[in-house]
């Protein structure tokens, strides 16, 4: 109860562009809303400047298929589906007496829980008038419900949307000839211009008969040959097979395209129906379910159940009787179906464009097929398209091969991004441990229950970092991955609020979205923490897919965290630095004390010692003090520090002898070369020559190596902070690549802009991340580092005073001076308590 709370609390945050816009209003002197609303971002991609195959969806199987809250998850998938497939979701249904092409959040969780209810209506088109006109009457006639295939294709046609995906096609019922008993889906079929792709009809229903009657309505019927050659059955619903050949063979989702596109040229009014065959994986064998329908049916004849309540009766007894296989079998079938239609409407939505533009070349069967191929998450429900004879994609620095839980491509965004971010996007609960009367101590006991103040955010370390340099102004994709869950789509919710795209975010459908939970003491400093970011750690990212998106709009900055597994983290990183063209800088941020050591144990297991100044994988990390020891060791330990690349750069640096302990002190404090801190970063530095070193109240400590050609090597202001300067070195040639662009290190110890204590610290949660995406957005902006340090300082300290991951209150530092910053961070309002 509590995650469903949290959810309707995060899809009543509905974005503007989700907000309808009539199409058509009852005529009538009196201010009346209108009857049927089309959502603004259903128009927005079919007839706005930048189209986007846009797919419906029924929702009688929310009402009358599926339970509460099982059909908010189903819901939820099926959309995600669409939108990772790179199209837009039209989800059509009645709520509060209004036909809807397109619902947001709030209206689908509120037609969902309308489920198993007496009054919630089911929809086909002789309904709409008598669902839809009633509210006129008053309040208590605004009704609730699901629209059926018939309801769907009517209103979608209304929208103009041309492809409709559903679970299973009603039909003609067994003895229709002599009941009469057949469905309106048929005949709506038979005048309605709309594809549906479905698997087939229900089998309980007499298919060839249901075949028949389509061919009077003049209905084209296909079949998907899924690799199949020759003639193929028509599909039995929870059986790929159903005894009865297809009409017609559709070879892909091209063939399906083309055939739709010659549809609506002729003119023809009728609609098609496209059988998918339910994943191979999925399926209860003809025989088997074959038995068990015939049990069903013959019981609902014994009941005398017929019209609309027979199919609903005989579906919750083939439930009962499969012992819930073929509730499992539904969602595979349907999902599978969803991920062909917007494949389908890919193609379509191409092919028209070119038709318009003379160009007539068709749809791009290679992207289709590279995107059913290379996709884990359709894969997991479907098996499409014949890619036996396609060329695997390739890279030069792949890392993984496509696997069942890769992700799907995703759509090149409108905008190009300054900055990608490839992190970890979560649920963050955080307790604030509050001590009982006459505690000695601020951190909370063991082995007890003790009293906290307890809130949840959507955060995560990636997506924090994402959204700090959103706030500070500049264009941000995360890249990242969530379950198919609720707070998945939670947490995609809550980056459509606060503005930023999601279609670089994977929905997967076997993991669960990762969370965090943080126990903080009293002083609000963190105590523990416990994280489940597996769908991340164990997670193998079509790197290929990323590069293709990369090379199209290369960033400026590339920043990834270490959530991610060792293999893929440097992926990324690989991915990032080999772009033909652009010289994409890198940010590192290390996350933990255990998954900092991840860098370095990923560059020993591929054994890529030489990744050293100049051309290091990583520009700039951003470790605290306890990252910055567990990166050094695991250095030390897998031989990074002896290496003679490394030293070749060490030997550049012409460190003082003797007396450099004072010259760093210095330059920093007493206190932390006692720890070692710039000395461990000194070491460092060949690897990721740009280190800000988050020390809490004592700062940040920058530690950088300069070029030749840096402008501090001669300003006085400077030069307290140029710890060593470049000399002659050995004649090699790492030695005189490094001695010939290597000016010397720089070490600088930056005071907090503001000290946040007491009352005024609301949670140290998220102030590491909005340092590391406020200073990069502002490297990204032009600043040079020490005022981009700055920046991120005050930007962390506005966080600290506030109760979220990132606070709002950063945008208020964009395009302001460094000193106009350090007021606004230093000073004393609680910008906590006005998000």
């Amino acid at each position: 109860m509590l995650a469903m709370a949290s959810a309707r609390s995060a899809f009543r945050r509905v974005p503007a562009c989700r907000r309808h816009v009539s199409v058509f209003v009852k005529p009538s002197r009196t201010s009346l809303n209108s009857v049927l609303q089309v959502s603004e971002e259903v128009q927005e991609a079919l007839h706005g400047a930048t189209k986007k195959p846009v797919i419906a969806l029924e929702t009688a199987i929310y009402t009358h298929g599926f339970p509460y809250p099982e059909n908010v998850a189903l819901s939820s998938r099926l959309e995600s589906i669409v939108r990772m497939g790179g199209g837009v979701p039209a989800t059509v249904g009645i709520v509060d007496g209004v036909a809807r092409v397109g619902m947001d959040p709030e209206e689908l969780i509120r037609l969902s829980q309308s489920a198993g209810k007496r009054e919630t209506l089911k929809i086909s088109r002789r309904d709409l008038a008598y669902a839809c006109g009633s509210r006129f009457l008053g309040p208590d006639q605004q009704f609730v419900g699901g629209t059926t295939i018939a309801g769907t294709m009517v209103l979608a046609h209304l929208a103009g949307i041309k492809v409709f995906a559903t679970g299973g096609l009603g039909g003609v019922h067994r003895d229709g000839e002599n009941t009469l008993d057949i469905s309106a889906d048929l005949t709506e079929l038979g005048r309605t211009p709309v594809t549906v792709i479905s698997s087939g009809c229900k089998s309980f229903l007499d298919i060839p008969r249901t075949l028949e009657y389509l061919e009077t309505q003049g209905v084209a019927v296909g079949t998907f040959a899924d690799g199949r050659n020759g003639p193929v059955d028509f599909p039995g619903f929870w059986s790929r097979d159903s005894g009865s050949n297809s009409p017609q063979v559709v070879r892909d989702e091209q063939h399906a395209a083309v055939m739709i596109h010659a549809q609506h040229s002729m003119g023809l009014s009728s609609g098609m129906l496209l059988a998918n065959p339910i994943p191979s994986d999925a399926e209860i064998p003809l025989q088997e379910i074959s038995a068990i329908i015939k049990d069903a049916v013959d019981e609902s004849y014994r009941l005398g159940i017929s019209g609309a309540k027979n199919t609903p009766f005989v579906l919750a007894k083939i439930l009962e009787l499969t012992q819930g296989k073929s509730l499992k079998a539904n969602e595979a079938l349907i999902s599978s179906n969803v991920a062909r239609a917007t494949l389908v409407a890919k193609n379509l939505l191409k092919l028209e464009a070119d038709s318009t533009s003379g160009s007539g070349n068709g749809a791009d069967k290679s992207e289709v097929t590279k995107f059913v191929q290379t996709n884990g998450f359709i894969e997991d429900v479907m098996s499409t398209s014949d890619t036996r004879n396609v060329e695997p994609s390739s890279s030069s620095e792949r890392f993984s091969q496509s696997n069942p839980r890769q992700s799907v491509p995703k759509p090149t965004p409108v905008v190009q991004p300054d900055i990608v971010v490839a992190g970890s996007l979560a649920i963050d609960t955080t307790c604030d441990y509050i001590p009982r009367s006459g505690a000695k101590s601020s951190h909370p006991y063991e082995g007890t229950s003790n009293m906290a103040k307890i809130r949840q955010n959507v955060g995560g370390v990636g997506h924090n970092v994402a959204l700090a340099a959103h706030y500070y102004g500049k264009q941000v994709r995360l890249v990242s991955a969530v379950g198919n869950d609720l707070m998945g789509q939670t947490a995609l919710n809550a980056m459509q609020k606060q503005g930023m795209p999601t279609d670089g975010v994977s929905v997967l459908g076997r993991e669960t979205t990762a969370q965090y939970v943080a126990i903080n003491d009293a002083l609000k400093d963190l105590h523990f923490a416990m994280a489940d970011m597996e769908i991340l750690t164990d997670f193998s990212h079509d790197l290929d897919a990323f590069n293709h998106g990369l090379r199209d709009q290369p960033p400026s900055w590339f920043v990834v965290d270490c959530n991610w597994f060792q293999k893929t983290l440097l992926g990324w990183l690989l991915v990032a630095k080999s772009h033909p063209t652009h010289n994409i800088l890198t940010a590192l941020e290390p996350v933990s004390g255990q998954k900092s050591s991840r860098f370095f144990t990923g560059l020993s297991q591929a054994g890529r010692k030489t990744d050293v100044f100049p051309r290091p994988l990583v520009d700039l990390a951003t470790p605290n003090a306890l990252e910055l020891e567990q990166m050094w060791k695991t250095a030390e330990k897998e031989g990074f520090l002896n290496t003679k690349e490394h030293w070749a750069v060490v030997n550049a640096m012409n460190l003082p002898q003797g007396s450099g302990s004072n010259i760093l002190r210095h330059a920093t404090s007493s206190e932390l070369v006692a720890k070692g801190v710039p000395q461990q970063a000194m070491q460092l530095l060949p690897y990721m020559p740009t280190l800000a070193i988050t020390l809490g109240e004592q700062g940040v400590l920058l530690a950088q190596l300069l070029r030749a050609d840096d402008a501090r090597l001669s300003d006085p202001a400077a030069a307290p902070y140029v710890v060593a300067r470049s000399g002659n070195v050995a004649t090699s040639h790492n030695a005189k690549e490094a001695r010939d662009l290597l000016g010397g290190v720089y070490m600088r110890l930056f005071p907090p802009s503001a000290l946040v204590t007491g009352n005024g610290k609301k949670s140290v949660n998220g102030a590491g991340d909005t340092f590391m995406g406020v200073l990069v957005a502002a490297l990204a902006g032009g600043a040079r580092i020490d005022d981009a340090v700055a920046i991120g300082q005050a930007a962390a300290g506005l966080t600290l005073r506030s109760l979220n991951p990132v606070s709002p209150a950063v945008r208020g530092l964009a395009g302001r001076s460094v000193e106009d910053v350090g007021r606004l961070a230093g000073g004393s309002r609680d910008v906590g308590e006005e998000e």
